[in-house]
């Protein structure tokens, strides 16, 4: 019983100390093509690429500039290509497939605090 509580406590301190917010959250969104969940993980500013252009907008302007993009181009699938860290920072790269065509998809979050805030979303033509 002793080593039950042990357990129970360890991981309870380990849960406290995990980072919230992933890259996996965010394939999720993309899956889904759900702008507002992505939008979530979004830094104050976060830069957006699109095929017709590129900015850097407030979390809320990257949450319409991605919800027209995916109302124009309705999500049929996202396959990851590779996934990865490095010091901290999270990228995904993948394609997405939508109903307007298919998009080389770069995703880069960085840490801020005890949280992954995506910096970076890149959507271009194949």
């Amino acid at each position: 019983m002793k080593h039950f509580f042990t357990l129970i406590a360890a991981s309870l301190l380990l849960t406290s100390f995990s980072v919230t917010g992933s890259i996996d959250e965010i394939i999720t969104a993309l899956k889904a093509g759900n702008a507002s969940q992505i939008a979530k993980y979004f830094d104050n500013t976060v830069e957006i690429t699109l095929p017709d252009k590129s900015n850097s907008y407030s979390k809320s302007q990257g949450e319409m500039i991605l919800k027209d993009f995916f109302s124009n181009a309705p999500v049929k699938s996202f396959e990851v290509i590779h996934k990865g860290e490095n010091a901290g920072s999270q990228y995904c790269i993948g394609t997405l497939v939508t109903a307007n065509g298919t998009y080389r998809t770069t995703v880069f979050m960085k840490q801020k605090g005890d949280r992954q805030m995506v910096q970076e979303i890149r959507f271009e033509s194949k």
